[in-house]
């Protein structure tokens, strides 16, 4: 998901694997789970946020991977979609807190930042494109077909 403040800031997650990224948050489907409920579970699982509390828009990014897990070819799709976590009155950025998050799944970080942060990082962020997806939505709102990304 591309979790966004009402500055326009995005939330990205550190990870130490890899030597090093940042990323959106979210993960897989679990067994009959469509996506906005994996959404809320990730929320709760990575952020210690009750999904609930979130205002989801519809998927503005997609993105697809070929790649080997455990040793068999997988093609991996990512589906992005558009959080407000300051939708409601009650919940601000501060509120994010991944000390009670169930499953911080390796997260040594969590950072807002902004558009011009994003540009100018020389760190790995994922995805690939995630400055200019934001600033289009930030400039012409969500996209009526979601953007294809690298």
């Amino acid at each position: 998901m591309v979790a966004l403040d009402d500055a326009g800031s995005v939330l990205l997650l550190r990870y130490d694997e890899d030597s090093g990224f940042w990323a959106t948050p979210g993960g897989s489907l679990d067994a009959e789970e469509d996506h906005l409920t994996a959404l809320r579970r990730e929320l709760r699982e990575e952020l210690g946020v009750g999904g609930d509390a979130v205002q989801f828009t519809g998927q503005i990014a997609e993105r697809s991977k070929q790649h080997k897990v455990g040793g068999i070819d997988v093609l991996q799709v990512e589906r992005y979609y558009l959080a407000y976590l300051t939708y409601l009155a009650y919940l601000t950025a501060a509120d994010l807190d991944p000390e009670r998050a169930d499953q911080p799944d390796g997260i040594v970080a969590h950072r807002w930042w902004g558009v011009d942060e994003l540009r100018r990082t020389h760190e790995t962020v994922y995805p690939l494109g995630l400055a200019h997806l934001i600033t289009e939505i930030l400039a012409t709102g969500v996209p009526e077909q979601p953007v294809v990304l690298v």
